[in-house]
């Protein structure tokens, strides 16, 4: 079953309200919400149901700017190795996660403090998952559909600031050691992964494996 990512449309919106802050904060002054919204060519209502505060929103556009678009940053890869490409993916997650930790720690505190009552409304914007579908692409012909579901649910765990929270909070280990932990661990699921996929097909790779998604697009 593979991981929610909410609903496009609401994910578009929530996205274009941090890109409108982004251009603002440019400017060089704080913006309010009502000048959010109209730079994004919302209500003032829809931009409060997607941040509780204007510092809520504020507050997660440099993480939205620091995270590259997937496309981006797979389009010179023609690697078709996917443990080393979700290797490169989480190290790009892990860095960004790690510069901006700040941020992530008031995004995580604002997320968890939202009102449940409306769940039509996405409470993260979900960047690791594209990410992980692009680092994954090379291969996808060669998993079935619930283990491909499975693994990047099992991956988005790893991916983050919640396992950076994880490793500075509870295990008290330092970056270089919390990403050393994650490359062998995100590398030991997409290989495990691999072999299962292959064990099921008996052995035999499907043609559209090695000429499929050079881009990770």
């Amino acid at each position: 079953m593979m991981p929610r990512r909410g609903s496009n449309r609401e994910l578009r919106t929530r996205k274009d309200l941090l890109q409108a802050a982004g251009r603002l904060l440019k400017s060089g002054r704080r913006p309010s919400m009502e000048e959010v919204a109209a730079e994004a060519l919302v209500s003032r209502a829809t931009a409060y149901r997607h941040f509780s505060n204007v510092d809520a929103l504020l507050v997660e556009v440099p993480v939205d700017e620091a995270v590259a678009d997937p496309a981006a940053l797979f389009a010179h890869d023609a690697s078709t190795d996917a443990e080393a490409r979700i290797d490169r993916a989480e190290a790009f997650m892990h860095d960004v996660t790690w510069r901006n930790e700040p941020q992530l720690r008031l995004m995580l505190a604002n997320s968890i403090g939202r009102d449940t009552a409306d769940d039509t409304l996405p409470r993260r914007q979900n960047r690791r998952l594209p990410l992980i579908e692009a680092a994954l692409a090379p291969a996808r012909a060669r998993i079935g559909d619930a283990d491909y579901g499975r693994l990047c649910t099992a991956l988005a765990l790893l991916f983050g600031p919640e396992a950076m929270i994880v490793a500075r909070d509870v295990l008290r280990i330092d970056g270089r050691q919390a990403r050393d932990a994650k490359s062998w661990a995100v590398r030991a699921l997409v290989r495990a992964a691999l072999d299962e996929g292959s064990s099921k097909s008996g052995g035999r790779k499907p043609a559209a494996a090695t000429t499929q998604g050079r881009s990770g697009s």
